[in-house]
Order: C-alpha cells, then structure tokens, then sequence
C-alpha cells in the first residue's frame, strides 16, 4: 500500500516542476528581454538630492562577527542563485564602482547607497526629505519598513534591496548584477508620477513581478549597449535565477502543497536560460566582433608617440616623416 502513495507523490513533484519550467519559459521569451528605462521625467525631491550629493555612498565599518554571522544566514540564497558572493557583506570596490557608475550616468544623485551598513537613523531622516513620497505612503508603509531595517538588520538578514521610501539602495553582496538591479529599481521609482502609489500596488502578489522584470530588462540593456560582455553574462547567469525564485514563490504559494517542487523548478529553470543566454552572448559578440567605441579606442592607444609638426612641410625631409607618421597611425588602427 505504502508504494501506490509514494509514486503519486513522485509523479505530483514531476508535474509541478514541468508546469513550473511551462510558467518561466514565457517570461524568458518577453518579459526578461533588454529594454532600457525611458527616464522621460525625475520625480525627486529637491531636499533629498541635497543632502545626498555630499556623500552618495556610504559603507559600514568592518565587524568580523557580525558579518560572518550574516555570511551564514546567506548561504541558502547562495545556494538558489549558486554564488558564494551573494550575501557574503564584502563588498569589493569593483562593484561599489559599478554602481556609482549607473547612477551617475543617468543623474540618480538623490539615490543613496549603503554598502554593508546599518543605519536606520540616517534612513528616517531621509524618509522625511524624501517628499516625492505622499506623506500616508511616507509614514505607513514608509516607517514600517525603516522600522524593520532597525529591527532585523540587513547587516545580518539583509539582502540587496532598494527601498522607494527613502530612495536608498542596501547592498550586501559582492555581485555588479544585483547591485545595478537595485539602481535599476531606483530609475524605475524616479520615472513615476505617483511612487508611493506604485509601492503599494508591487506589494500584491503576482504584480510584485512586474517592477522586477522592468528592473532586469534595463539593466540587460545597459550592460548591452556599453559592451560589457562579462557584466551581460553575469546578468545573465544570476538575475534569471533571481526573477525564477520570485516566480516560484508567487506561484508555489497559489498551488496547495506543491511550494518548494515548484520553487526549485522555477529556480533551475531560471538557471538553465540564464546560461543559455550568457552563452549566447558570447556567441553573438565573437561573431560581431568587439564594439566601434572598443576598437577605435584600442587603436588610439596603441598609436605611436609622435613630435608635433606643422601642417604643412617645409622640407623633403619633413615630408617623408609625415608619411611615416600616417603609415604608421593605418598600422595602428589596422592592429
């Protein structure tokens, strides 16, 4: 008797993992596509972008304990999205760079950002100057989720997110792709006429998706148009994986008793197309070769120091030196 139940259950695992590959194949195809952000108007509050521009990044200061603590907390979302530098509250240069970068190129300068840092004081603050918030949104939803960063610290809980309430972007792993999501989220609140609105309404189930596929397409899209094939590839590999858990816990959450077979399909799922796609792109950049703006500046570099001269030669001698000269800057460029 015991075995006729257990390959039900087998067989009820197998069909909820192909419906969960069925539900994650459709988001690939649209909704995970590079699109960048049309940032057409900035919603910020002048008081917050001045008392940001002094200091747009801060990190926290160094607490072995404490951040080994958190680095284990981590580890099942390592696991899910199978990189030792998610959560891992060490947080490289290069990827604090990378951010800023973003940031900067698309005028963020209201957007704050606290690397590995706890500081729900600082962040009320901001929640009172931040007054492109309607003030109901700003002192509800706004207090309560300061109130749980005080309560349970992204220091030790934490993972990357971006709060709309204080513009602040948390960061705590060592990875370019989630934390360029996050500012990616920030375009995304900054476009919106009514951003407490748009909060609220990402809070129901189903809906929360939407801003998260708008945040992964942008991003998509700026690692694309600035050739950074190890930034698209990364995307790639972590952020389909990412939207994959998302999805997973909606949907597991609708299907009675079928939760965690459906969340670890969308999850491989999500895993299996991003490899797919980050493979692709290196397909697709070898076969195209580097981009103009790579080429062109590679060529510059490898110019050859040349003396300043007059445009026009007043000697045979001075002649056959410019003609080295182009023969030599052809050479270059055809290198």
């Amino acid at each position: 008797m015991p075995i006729f139940p257990r390959a039900a259950a087998d067989a009820f695992c197998v069909i909820a993992l192909i419906i969960a590959v069925t539900l994650a194949a459709p988001c690939k195809a649209g909704c995970l596509e590079p699109h960048e952000i049309p940032l057409t108007r900035r919603n910020v509050a002048p008081e917050l972008s001045s008392v940001t521009r002094a200091c747009p990044v801060e990190r926290g200061e160094k607490r072995p304990i404490i951040d080994g603590l958190g680095w284990v907390i981590g580890i099942p979302r390592k696991i899910i999205l199978w990189d030792c530098r998610v959560d891992n509250h060490n947080v490289s240069c290069e990827t604090e760079q990378s951010i800023e970068d973003y940031l900067e190129e698309h005028q963020l300068d209201h957007v704050k950002v606290r690397i590995n840092q706890y500081a729900p004081v600082s962040d009320w603050r901001r929640l009172q100057s931040n007054k492109s918030v309607a003030w109901p949104y700003r002192y509800t939803l706004g207090a309560v989720s300061v109130a749980c960063e005080a309560v349970l610290p992204g220091r030790i809980f934490g993972r990357d997110y971006y709060n709309p309430y204080t513009a602040t972007v948390h960061v705590y792993s060592d990875v370019p792709a989630l934390a360029i999501k996050q500012a990616g989220h920030s375009k995304d609140f900054t476009r919106r006429t009514y951003p407490g609105t748009y909060s609220l309404a990402t809070i129901v189930p189903v809906i929360n998706l939407w801003p998260e596929a708008i945040a992964t397409g942008d991003v998509l899209a700026y690692a694309d148009r600035h050739g950074a094939t190890d930034l698209e590839r990364e995307e790639y590999r972590i952020l389909y994986p990412a939207y994959g858990s998302s999805m997973g816990g909606v949907v597991g959450d609708a299907v009675a008793g079928a939760f965690l077979p459906i969340y670890a399909g969308t999850v491989v799922a999500g895993h299996i197309m991003g490899r797919w796609e980050a493979r692709q792109v290196s397909d697709e950049r070898a076969s195209n070769g580097e981009p103009f703006e790579t080429a062109l500046s590679g060529a510059i570099e490898r110019l050859p120091a040349v003396a300043e001269a007059e445009v026009v030669p007043d000697s045979i001698d001075q002649c056959v030196g410019m003609q080295t000269t182009d023969e030599s800057l052809l050479a270059a460029i055809a290198n």
